[in-house]
């Protein structure tokens, strides 16, 4: 099994939506963050490649998977095309100042709150003081990142295999993409910002009582 989709768009910008739609499309099973965060063998296959840096071998990483959203998928989306050259690539967005918002009041307060661990390592490499510079909090400088992250995948990918996509369009445009016929029920929204936070609200507590 090879991955046939990626997802270039950064976290809070409706990539868990994303993944389940995908599922209900044959697109799945889908790569996401929370299998890293659920999984210690796969915590560990990204302390090698983010902390270490290690080059992997990408088709072992998502061996199993037909597509990769969410999370390191965003960050290493051009090498991991480079190991999956016929797979597609969804650049999921947003309006930036809710993208900003809605990442503030979830992943980065999580960020914020957590201890020493070898989650919080490998997001804070790769994430808070990788993309971000270690300045997330200031709002004009990680909105300046995010419109950056976003015309340098533009640039990168080709217009003929590229998607830049919002997911409150719905089904039609990424089924066009696709190639496959619109689903009849309603396309998912999930994982809304309330939903995070308690989300993340027990694994902050399931990090402190380990």
């Amino acid at each position: 099994m090879a991955l046939k989709l990626i997802n270039a768009g950064l976290g809070r910008t409706g990539t868990t939506s994303l993944k389940v739609a995908l599922d209900r499309l044959g697109f799945g099973p889908g790569y996401h963050m929370f299998d890293i965060v659920s999984s210690e063998e796969r915590l560990g296959q990204w302390e090698k490649i983010v902390c270490e840096g290690q080059g992997p071998d990408w088709r072992a990483v998502f061996d199993g998977y037909t597509s990769a959203v969410d999370g390191p998928c965003a960050i290493y989306y051009s090498q991991i095309m480079e190991a999956f050259p016929e797979a597609k690539i969804i650049l999921t967005v947003r309006d930036a100042g809710d993208w900003y918002r809605s990442t503030y009041d979830t992943l980065y307060q999580f960020a914020q709150a957590a201890g020493p661990s070898r989650l919080s390592r490998v997001v804070n490499t790769m994430i808070w003081n990788g993309l971000f510079d270690g300045r997330f909090a200031d709002k004009k400088h990680a909105i300046e990142v995010y419109h950056r992250h976003n015309q340098q995948v533009i640039e990168h990918v080709g217009a003929d295999n590229l998607l830049v996509y919002e997911v409150g369009q719905g089904w039609e445009p990424l089924c066009a993409f696709l190639g496959v016929k619109n689903p009849q029920e309603n396309f998912p929204h999930v994982n809304d910002a309330n939903s995070m936070r308690e989300r993340l609200g027990k694994q902050l507590a399931a990090e402190v009582v380990g």
